[in-house]
């Protein structure tokens, strides 16, 4: 080597990354070496000892078949879960349909609620509703706060007891200790066309702080909401 590219060679040295640029980009080079694969030695993930690359490169694959096999088995059960909620879905609202006296709604709502998905405490109170149902038990005692915070409710409220009115709609106000409360409105919120005013709030309560985190997503009790909404208006 000529002793003026020392310098050069001292201050740029070969990198991992260098070597590593120029096997990709030089794909015939085990075809022009191929003694080195078998030479080369690699340590197991698994166990202590040293392996062949070939051993490794199958240990890598195994692991990639693993990840799949677990990515679709999560993928499976997370379609399983969902066919069981559609179904526990079809069969609340289905008893909702069966109903034949207006007046009945309200609780049947809240109990087929409890019994399809296992919510230890359901309550649920309406206003404004039609003469003919202002004296029921599930149209009274709602203050104007009270309609004024369930309208303002763009989406279920998922999170801790905070000591809301609400909260003695339930049979054991004390025993709740993270909450989901559903607006009740004639129409969908929407954001474009503003909010509609609630007629109603549908309360669900359990005594496990995670049943109904704040962190959780609220698609399907809003769906829940929907349904609900729809099926009470013959009270109104």
């Amino acid at each position: 080597m000529p002793q003026s590219s020392l310098p050069s060679a001292i201050a740029n040295p070969i990198t991992e990354d260098d070597i590593a640029n120029y096997l990709v980009n030089t794909p015939d080079f085990f075809e022009r070496h191929a003694e080195l694969l078998a030479t080369v030695q690699l340590s197991s993930p698994h166990s202590q000892r040293t392996v062949s690359l070939q051993e490794r490169q199958a240990q890598m694959l195994r692991d990639k078949i693993r990840m799949l096999e677990q990515r679709i088995m999560d993928m499976i059960r997370n379609v399983n879960e969902n066919m069981v909620l559609s179904d526990k879905l079809l069969l609340w609202a289905r008893a909702l349909f069966l109903a034949t006296d207006p007046r009945d709604l309200p609780q049947l709502m809240a109990g087929e609620l409890a019994n399809q998905f296992s919510v230890p405490q359901v309550g649920i109170k309406v206003w404004g509703v039609a003469p003919a149902y202002a004296g029921c038990d599930f149209s009274q005692g709602v203050s104007d706060d009270a309609k004024l915070f369930a309208t303002s409710l763009t989406e279920p409220y998922c999170g801790v007891n905070a000591g809301l009115e609400a909260i003695n709609w339930l049979p054991e106000p004390q025993a709740a200790v993270s909450l989901a409360i559903l607006p009740l409105r004639a129409l969908p919120a929407d954001a474009a066309q503003g909010v509609a005013a609630a007629f109603g709030l549908l309360v669900l309560a359990s005594p496990d702080a995670q049943r109904f985190n704040s962190t959780m997503g609220t698609d399907f009790l809003a769906r829940i909401a929907d349904l609900a909404s729809a099926a009470l208006s013959p009270l109104r």
